[in-house]
């Protein structure tokens, strides 16, 4: 009898495209090549679903929720869909705490799965605020918080599977990995892997330049710095500014036919400036989610 698969087996093996025609000529000269890590292709949509799935699962390992149970978790967007999702297949209740300045096109993608949202005040602290509110829900018996700043399963997510994903996807040729930093668990996660492999591989993290405020790319506090990070790994820092990454978003679909998010588009901006400076370069960089759920945001 065929074993068919679940909605949980297709998280993860995202396809790797090479781009054609952004950088094209200035790749040809410096014998460059930029690949592009297509995690929108995830059933809810962004890198997150690999995140998700495996703090539900490590915790369901260590005894601390079981179906049916309530899961509570400060988020800026993917990550709520997420988990969303994963609470949906694995069958628990979800509360989700975040700003109120996000786009309508997430907000209704979390309820879609069934998630109860709470909107907090942008001007009172943004993703921090939201982080102490969940904490405190918590502290109240309101649920459980998987906390994916702190939660170790979510860089171990891409230590099991993006990393070896790519070294297989490329035959190991990889020079550099560039990702956008939120939580910083997809960076901190591949480029771990990846170090191991081939610690000449230059790990490159796509910072939001001063002034920006770009969805999905943080330059965090050191009171709220997430726990899972690891400043020795990367080696390199780009400053992304807001218009740019915006332009590049657009450039990405008319260009390429990829329609991906604003921070995809802004660690594009830090791939494009690695190979200007690089030559005979395997590029990798992670376009997180797609771009469909920023349409209100107004940018294409």
């Amino acid at each position: 009898m065929k074993k068919y698969l679940t909605i949980e087996d297709t998280i993860g093996n995202t396809p790797l495209v090479r781009l054609q025609r952004i950088a094209a000529e200035q790749c040809a000269k410096n014998n460059n090549v930029i690949l592009a890590k297509l995690e929108g292709n995830n059933p809810a949509g962004s890198v997150k679903d690999r995140a998700a799935i495996s703090m539900i699962r490590q915790a369901e390992l260590e005894g601390k929720i079981k179906p049916g149970d309530t899961l509570i978790e400060a988020t800026s967007g993917n990550t709520g869909i997420a988990l969303a999702m994963a609470a949906a297949i694995r069958g628990y209740k979800m509360v989700l705490v975040m700003p109120d300045n996000l786009s309508m096109e997430r907000r209704a993608a979390m309820k879609v799965y069934g998630a109860e949202l709470i909107l907090t005040p942008a001007e009172e602290g943004g993703m921090e605020y939201a982080r102490d509110l969940a904490l405190t829900m918590q502290k109240e018996g309101k649920g459980l918080v998987l906390n994916q700043f702190a939660n170790l399963a979510n860089p171990l997510a891409h230590i099991h599977t993006t990393g070896p994903e790519l070294w297989e996807q490329t035959e190991g040729k990889i020079t550099h990995f560039v990702s956008a930093m939120g939580t910083t668990g997809t960076i901190t996660g591949t480029g771990t892997y990846l170090k191991i492999q081939k610690p000449s591989i230059e790990i490159i993290g796509a910072q939001p330049a001063e002034g920006a405020s770009i969805p999905g790319i943080r330059k965090w506090s050191k009171d709220y710095q997430p726990e899972i990070y690891k400043p020795e790994l990367i080696d390199r820092f780009e400053s992304i500014g807001q218009l740019e990454a915006e332009e590049m978003a657009r450039r990405l679909a008319k260009e390429e036919g990829i329609f991906a998010g604003i921070s995809s588009a802004g660690a594009l901006v830090a791939a494009v400036r690695t190979s200007e400076r690089v030559k005979n370069a395997t590029i990798v960089f992670i376009v997180c989610d797609r771009g469909d759920r920023y349409i209100s945001l107004g940018i294409f």
